[in-house]
């Protein structure tokens, strides 16, 4: 069995995973500590990967059986994109490309896609076996050929089938594929989760712990923007981003609702001001936030 299982309409359940590997072009394959395929060469070209429950990449955040998960990817420059999962066992799954709609594989420059989608006909199940999956983009300006990795069945709505086992065999076939490659044309990056039994315990007492250090995307940046490539509901994402900002210290003073955008003003003890404005623009949500 898999680590999750995409489970489609009408009943229908494709098992599949998350994690790839991929390897230097004209340059000789490296493996990373985590014997991951990397391109040794500085590229211009970055790619990320990350889950819904850590959206730093860094970390290994934990899902129970029967748990729903969400994957991220995005690109700095546009690329073609290959996701693929590496369970605890071996079984190697290949998640994108694929045969349902919007299972396209080539990204635009710093837009985030999600794995599903809010239209997606499927949701990915997490299941057994326990331990710590892998789950590793492939960003590349070329489309790969990946004929001697994975086939796809002739109807649609279909995931590829994948012909190589463990993440040492899905390394050694990616560093062939890419090998023929300039150099600075691909990229990879990893993430992972693991699957792991529910905690079963006595309650503890109740101690009063610090408050979580919130990490935010902007980082050091007054102006910050990014678009995500669904129609997750605006109020949702408003209060999201409403959220880092308040861990920040300011304070909401004032907000005004539009058909398709949502702007709110903030304001911080001592100084201080930002915006956020969250607008529907097609089947995108573009995020910005103004900090002055």
């Amino acid at each position: 069995m898999t680590s999750f299982r995409p489970k489609q309409l009408f009943a229908v359940t494709i098992a599949l995973a998350a994690v790839s590997s991929t390897g230097p072009a004209q340059a000789a394959p490296t493996l990373s500590a985590q014997s991951i395929i990397v391109n040794p060469v500085t590229s211009e070209l970055g790619v990320k990967v990350w889950t819904d429950r850590d959206s730093s990449g860094t970390g290994t955040p934990a899902y129970a059986p029967g748990e729903k998960i969400r994957l991220y990817t995005s690109v700095t420059q546009d690329a073609y994109v290959y996701l693929f999962n590496v369970d605890p066992q071996g079984q190697v799954d290949l998640i994108l490309p694929n045969r349902y709609q919007g299972g396209a594989n080539f990204l635009k420059a710093n837009v985030v896609k999600a794995f599903p989608s809010a239209g997606d006909p499927f949701s990915f199940d997490i299941a057994a076996p326990y331990g710590v999956n892998k789950v590793l983009a492939v960003a590349s300006r070329t489309p790969l050929n990946l004929d001697q990795i994975a086939t796809f069945r002739a109807e649609q709505n279909s995931f590829a089938s994948v012909k190589v086992t463990g993440q040492q065999g899905l390394a050694q076939a990616l560093s062939i594929v890419v090998t023929p490659l300039p150099q600075n044309s691909w990229v990879s990056d990893t993430a992972f989760y693991t699957v792991a039994a529910r905690a079963v315990s006595a309650p503890q007492p109740v101690r009063p712990t610090p408050a979580p250090v919130v990490v935010n995307p902007w980082g050091t940046q007054r102006e910050w923007r990014i678009t995500i490539d669904n129609r997750t509901d605006l109020r949702q994402q408003h209060d999201a981003y409403a959220a880092k900002l308040r861990s920040e210290g300011y304070v909401l003073v004032k907000t005004s609702v539009k058909n398709n955008e949502i702007q709110s003003e903030f304001r911080r003890a001592g100084g201080g001001k930002a915006e956020l404005k969250v607008k529907r623009k097609g089947n995108r949500t573009e995020i910005t936030v103004e900090r002055r």
